[in-house]
């Protein structure tokens, strides 16, 4: 991140912009709109420039630049056509220590203008860092049609009473729920239909009855698929910023975890080979826990909660202690590592069917049915399966199947460090080994 989005307040300060073409005009009312007293130091006055002056409170001073223009500035605009005093510009004004923009120039600027949507009071600034502002326009319109020109209204509601819910529900919890349930809510749905009056009467009705005593905690148990962020589903991700805290395990990749709402609490729960940071019982007696504070609660866990992710014993536990619950389902790693290695699953030539399978054995646990998994015609993936690979692969050509049958592993599939390797099942433990082949790896065979 080369710039930090922040947000100042100009009210009242004194902002320079030299320049006088069309871009000059759009940054000074720019500024206007933000309350700043604006001074333009220009040679040439253009005609949007000219218009704006007469509608609004401008300072034009119609000369060259100088140097004690920068005196008692809060900000500097540099918006001319001339790239030396651009340049000029920006040196004196950082040796001033004055935040500076040139236009078009992100090396000259000590700030940059992002592309906004504007639904005053809310303020949404999208930026490429300067990169690419054609981007961030095109970013800024696919946005503009996601989000009500209703919400300024919806923010200047939530302001008028923002004392009165801070007087009537001190605990910052309380006021947080009480808020979401007025934003995501029927209170929302009012303003934007523009039914204010009815929006006041119920935002009051409801703030009087709320008792956080009697709001109800949830567990998510969301799938967030095998790394791929892009391949998380809008459902996950709306449950993603809603969660207040987030349960999450190994396999979740740092891009998906970033998605989550950054205030909510993240507890690992992440699980190895005989390396668990939290047993699984121990798990299921979080989540009730933390439900039963009546906090909405992330169980966020690598590909699909129920396909080896022990889903299964976690909803168990929840339905027993009557906590209300969420399923979304994820791209489970057999089919997102294998699409994303160009491997299909099922062929009408030579694989009519698939079968998913736990590569580790369960201490003391049944051995896997290996005549079953070493027919012909067939696809088998191992999940966790790389530690037992020669055990794999020695067992299917022990009960028939040919030394010959492809293999592959797939290491930390879907991700920008994805790995791809094919052999067969003579093969495959010594590609392993050759390659430094590391967890998480897919195994498929057939």
């Amino acid at each position: 991140m080369n710039f930090l989005p922040v947000f100042y307040s100009i009210s009242g300060k004194t902002c320079l912009v030299v320049g006088g073409g069309v871009i000059a005009a759009r940054k000074a009312e720019l500024l206007l709109k933000a309350e700043g007293r604006v001074r333009v130091v220009t040679l040439e006055v253009g005609d949007r420039l000219r218009e704006l002056a007469t509608t609004q409170t401008l300072e034009i001073e119609q000369r060259e630049f100088a140097e004690t223009d920068l005196e008692g500035v809060f900000c500097v605009i540099a918006a001319t056509d001339d790239e030396t005093i651009n340049g000029e510009i920006s040196r004196l004004a950082q040796f001033r220590n004055i935040p500076v923009n040139v236009v078009d120039n992100p090396d000259l600027c000590s700030f940059i203008m992002p592309s906004m949507i504007d639904r005053d009071p809310v303020q949404i600034a999208i930026s490429t860092g300067g990169v690419s502002p054609v981007l961030a326009r095109m970013l800024r319109s696919k946005l503009e049609s996601c989000i009500p020109g209703a919400y300024g209204d919806l923010a200047r509601l939530a302001e008028q009473y923002r004392d009165q819910v801070k007087a009537s529900l001190p605990d910052v919890d309380s006021r947080r729920r009480f808020w979401e349930s007025i934003l995501e809510g029927q209170v929302a749905e009012l303003v934007f239909s523009g039914r204010n009056e009815d929006a006041h009467d119920l935002l009051r009705q409801q703030l009087q009855d709320f008792d956080i005593d009697t709001v109800r905690g949830e567990v998510y148990l969301v799938g967030a698929g095998p790394g791929d962020p892009d391949l998380i589903t809008f459902k996950a991700l709306r449950l993603m910023q809603k969660a207040d805290v987030v349960v999450y395990d190994r396999l979740v990749s740092p891009p998906i975890l970033d998605m989550v709402r950054r205030d909510a609490e993240k507890i690992y729960a992440g699980k190895a080979s005989s390396n668990h940071a939290i047993p699984q019982e121990n798990i299921n007696q979080l989540l009730v826990r933390l439900a039963k504070e009546g906090k909405r609660v992330l169980r966020l866990k690598g590909g699909d909660p129920f396909i080896f992710g022990r889903g299964g014993e976690e909803l168990a536990e929840l339905i027993d202690e009557n906590i209300e619950f969420q399923v979304v389902p994820g791209i489970t790693a057999a089919s997102g590592c294998a699409s994303y290695a160009g491997i299909p699953l099922t062929h009408r030539d030579h694989s009519q069917a698939c079968i998913f399978v736990t590569g580790h054995r369960r201490e003391g646990g049944d051995e896997l049915n290996w005549e079953m998994l070493s027919h012909a015609n067939q696809t088998v993936v191992f999940y966790m399966g790389l530690e037992n690979v020669e055990r794999i692969c020695s067992s299917m050509k022990a009960h028939g199947r040919a030394a010959t049958t492809p293999a592959a592993l797939v290491e930390k599939g879907t991700t920008t460090e994805q790995r791809v390797f094919v052999g067969d099942l003579d093969s495959l433990p010594g590609i392993i080994a050759a390659n430094e082949v590391r967890a998480p790896t897919l195994i498929l065979v057939g």
